[in-house]
């Protein structure tokens, strides 16, 4: 007998309506007329043993039983689910042989393994275990993975470092929260402390950001504008940005701001009624391929800037697009990348797209499937690949207003890889005026390929983030022909006061961009460089579960958009050692479980060395000053029980 074992209902169900029928349905199975049997995980239905499970002396919270390092790691059965976990007992028992068939990422490869593990299977028959990676619930995608079986010890790394992920996680929140929450006892907080390796420097962000715009004083500063005409009887045909040379820097700040008005002042009077000499032309064609396919922080974030939704919503919607309406792929990717084999699947979803009724039906048939975009790089696939709409139609898919706008977002992104490349000839125009510098930018469109399929008003934005403002001004000058040597006019020059800016508080965008590229906030070059090459804060799967988690503790708030620390948030960091605050060691565990993943790192390598700072910073949590933690009252240990439990099955 083969047994099938998904991670969810919904997932199994979509495996056996892809198998022989007639079958038998049943409430924790399905029977198959040929005696095989699909069976399925209820999400996780083992979570790690709490530390009273070692020991009962551990129920009660000491700073003299700490840290609690188990010595053998313990699973046990989650009490909602037992039952599910007795029938697959007797499944797994009677099987001849077993098809796993979790999530394709990294959890989902370890859910069904820990479940195996559990039954203590023999080794022959484990080794004969295959793995079954869908990634698309359509019968035609099911079919085609079923023709693809692995063995699932190709994919054992990726277990193991899900395997530390969960160790690590119960290591450091079960010792850390006891000990910080300990010490904040002494000093009158009778409350919970939790703390982890990701929720812990995700809210270290958010505080040192809010307490950056507290301290952030305005200063002015100046720019000279020249208004250029091609002879002194004509009208002015653009303008230049005074660009200060060496000599000004001592009167700048360090993004080269001038910050002294008389010097801004003597340049406009300098370069008044002044022949202006064009000493340089830079014009270039430059070519912009499409942004590729979505991974889901990806989506997160343009949901966020366009609709306003936050990380948890979007990623519950895109469970019911994946799971109830099966319109896209896989949604917890990490991965921006396509294997080539699915370009065989993508005129039929464009076709389908094209006949459908919504407003991507008119991209759909401009789309030209001939094209074939960097999107499609086997290299870059690892257990899953970019979020892309399905082939089945979404005609009958009742989809509410959040679904059908995450829909839309997904399958615009996937139709932008068979777009043309967006062409423009950018001009950099350089003038000399009176001995001071002036630059004048412009850029002129030439194809816009992909770029039809954004509104006019966002162009500017979608050509380079970075570099907003400065496209948007180009995409409103046009230059007049000019050649080098050319002598024009200028007839005056204006003064422009302005304001600095403090940073911006975090919205639900910025907060998941800043988590993807955490080596921004990292000071060492060192660690930074690493950064740059991993996933970031968390992983795409865990990050909108972080966010909400600490909105749920209470130290984070909405103030309109605005993300910001509540008062017991910016008191915990204040708190904390600076070590746990900080993106850099979390970070690094991620780079390192990564390495797991891939074969270049090992369990132990990672285990040891977290295990000797958990003990360090446990006995560091009693010289830490907890006087600035608001005082509450004691809640019931109950509440500390729950967290115990808890801790090990979420991220940080």
């Amino acid at each position: 007998m083969k047994l099938y074992i998904a991670e969810k209902p919904s997932l199994g169900r979509a495996i056996a309506a892809a198998l022989p029928q007639p079958q038998k349905n049943q409430k924790t199975h399905i029977e198959l007329a040929n005696g095989d049997v699909v069976s399925w995980c209820i999400g996780h239905i083992l979570a790690q043993a709490d530390p009273e499970d070692y020991d009962a002396e551990l129920k009660k919270w000491r700073m003299e039983n700490l840290p609690i390092v188990p010595e053998q790691w313990q699973l046990k059965p989650i009490t909602r689910t037992r039952a599910q976990l007795t029938v697959l007992r007797k499944l797994v028992k009677q099987a001849d042989e077993i098809i796993h068939a979790g999530d394709p990422d990294r959890e989902g490869q370890l859910l069904v393994d820990e479940v195996i593990d559990y039954f203590k299977l023999s080794k022959t028959k484990k080794n004969n275990i295959k793995r079954l990676l869908i990634s698309d619930l359509n019968l035609p995608a099911v079919k085609r993975a079923l023709s693809s079986l692995k063995a699932n010890s190709d994919f054992m790394p990726l277990s193991i470092s899900a395997l530390a992920r969960s160790r690590a996680d119960w290591l450091y929140g079960i010792n850390l929260t006891r000990a910080y929450t300990l010490q904040g006892q002494k000093t009158g907080y009778h409350s919970v402390l939790s703390v982890g390796r990701v929720q812990t420097p995700l809210l270290g962000l958010v505080v040192r950001r809010e307490q950056e715009i507290a301290a952030f004083v305005s200063k002015p500063y100046y720019q000279v504008q020249a208004h250029i005409a091609l002879t002194s009887a004509e009208k002015v045909a653009f303008t230049a940005k005074w660009q200060p040379s060496e000599n000004c820097l001592p009167y700048c700040d360090e993004e080269g701001r001038v910050l002294v008005k008389a010097l801004a002042e003597n340049v406009v009077q300098r370069i008044a009624n002044q022949p202006a000499l064009v000493s340089h032309i830079d014009s270039t064609e430059k070519q912009q391929a499409a942004p590729l396919p979505f991974n889901l922080s990806q989506l997160q974030i343009s949901a966020a800037k366009q609709f306003s939704m936050n990380a948890k919503l979007v990623l519950d919607v895109c469970q019911a697009l994946y799971e109830k309406h099966k319109l896209i792929t896989y949604p917890r990717s990490d991965c921006r990348y396509l294997p080539k084999e699915q370009l065989k699947q993508a005129k039929g979803i464009i076709n389908t797209l094209a006949n459908s009724s919504l407003p991507c039906n008119k991209p759909a048939q401009g789309a030209d499937t001939s094209l074939v975009s960097k999107a499609w790089n086997d290299k870059q696939i690892t257990a899953h690949h970019a979020i892309i709409p399905t082939e089945k139609s979404p005609e009958n898919s009742s989809l509410n207003t959040f679904e059908k706008n995450i829909y839309l977002l997904i399958v615009r992104q996937y139709l932008l890889q068979f777009y043309p490349a967006y062409i423009y000839q950018q001009t950099k125009v350089h003038l000399l005026i009176a001995g001071g510098q002036f630059l004048s930018q412009a850029k002129m469109e030439k194809q816009l390929g992909w770029q039809v399929l954004f509104p006019k008003s966002k162009k500017a934005k979608t050509v380079n983030n970075s570099n907003q403002k400065q496209h948007e001004s180009e995409q409103e000058k046009t230059l007049p022909p000019l050649t080098k040597g050319q002598t024009l006019h200028c007839q005056q020059g204006e003064l422009i006061a302005k304001q600095t800016s403090p940073p911006q508080s975090f919205t639900d965008a910025s907060l998941l961009a800043a988590m993807t590229g955490i080596s921004r906030y990292v000071s060492d070059p060192a660690i930074k460089k690493v950064l740059k090459e991993t996933d970031g804060l968390g992983t795409d799967a865990t990050r909108a579960g972080i966010i909400d988690l600490l909105f749920k503790r209470d130290f984070l708030q909405r103030q309109g958009k605005a993300i910001t620390a509540t008062e017991v948030g910016v008191a915990l960091i204040n708190a904390l050692p600076e070590m746990a605050t900080l993106p850099d060691m979390t970070a690094q565990w991620e780079a390192t479980l990564t390495a797991i993943s891939e074969k270049k790192a090992n369990y132990l390598s990672f285990m040891q060395p977290l295990t000797a700072i958990v003990t360090e910073m446990v006995q560091g949590a009693s010289q830490q000053s907890f006087s600035g933690l608001p005082q509450v009252a004691f809640k019931p240990k109950r509440r500390k029980k729950t967290f115990t439990k808890k801790v090990a099955r979420k991220t940080g």
